[in-house]
């Protein structure tokens, strides 16, 4: 199978009675594609970034229609967005307990079992330790350097001139995952309980750095919500596949 991985190769290409059936496209940008009187049976698109644009199916933006499903099938998902510190709260208390739930039911067997190129419940347990340190330790309280040596980092890190040196090359025990996850959820609660509105409003800087995007503190949170509930739906995901 050819693998195609010059980002340029498509542009403004156009495609007829061309043939994609059983293709995969990861990491790709399909912003403004339009697909006209094609086949789509099985087509299956996910997107972190969905909720930020639009996507149109047969003249109808479906973008609400599946934020509104997920926010049925993960209740609480919708305080994610919240404006207020008890909203944010109530939030945070949700996911956790939708973690609590996936991790207590998944056997020990697929803790680090994965569909391929996708993360397993150990590796995503890690990741959100990094969007932990990355937004509530580098992000809003400023820590020089937020991150913990087990953290999963994100594909493409490297490219963008990050330190992997920070991270340890042999892969911790999931006991050990354990541990560090607990730890940073705990960090997140705590600094919940005591948020006010004035600190929410207070503006940082993209602990990722790059643009001009300062996020205030409020917006950070709402980042490590996000993170938790998406991850959540992929790990499920992918344990009822390998289930």
């Amino acid at each position: 199978m050819t693998t195609y991985s010059d980002r340029k190769d498509f542009e403004g290409a156009t495609f007829v009675q061309a043939s994609f059936k059983g293709a995969t496209l990861r990491f790709s940008d399909l912003s403004g594609v339009t697909m006209r009187s094609v086949d789509v049976g099985g087509l299956d698109i996910d997107s972190h970034d969905l909720f930020f644009g639009s996507l149109h199916v047969n003249g109808v933006d479906v973008v609400p229609l599946v934020d509104a499903e997920l926010n049925r099938q993960f209740p609480g998902r919708e305080l994610q967005k919240a404006q207020t510190p008890e909203g944010l709260r109530e939030g945070w208390v949700a996911v956790q307990a939708a973690w609590r739930t996936t991790v207590a039911d998944t056997p020990p067997d697929l803790m680090d079992a994965h569909v391929e190129d996708e993360w397993s419940l150990a590796q995503t347990l890690r990741h959100l330790v990094l969007a932990t340190d990355a937004w509530l330790r580098g992000g809003i309280q400023r820590v020089a350097q937020p991150f913990h040596e087990i953290g999963q980092i994100f594909t493409g890190a490297g490219q963008m001139g990050f330190d992997l040196s920070i991270f340890r090359a042999d892969p911790p025990t999931y006991d050990e995952v354990l541990v560090v996850r607990a730890e940073r959820q705990q960090l997140v609660t705590d600094f919940l309980a005591t948020a006010t509105p004035e600190l929410l409003a207070e503006e940082r800087d993209n602990p990722w750095g790059g643009g001009d995007w300062h996020p205030s503190v409020g917006d950070c949170v709402r980042v490590i919500l996000e993170e938790e509930w998406a991850h959540l739906r992929y790990v499920r995901r992918d344990l009822a596949r390998l289930g």
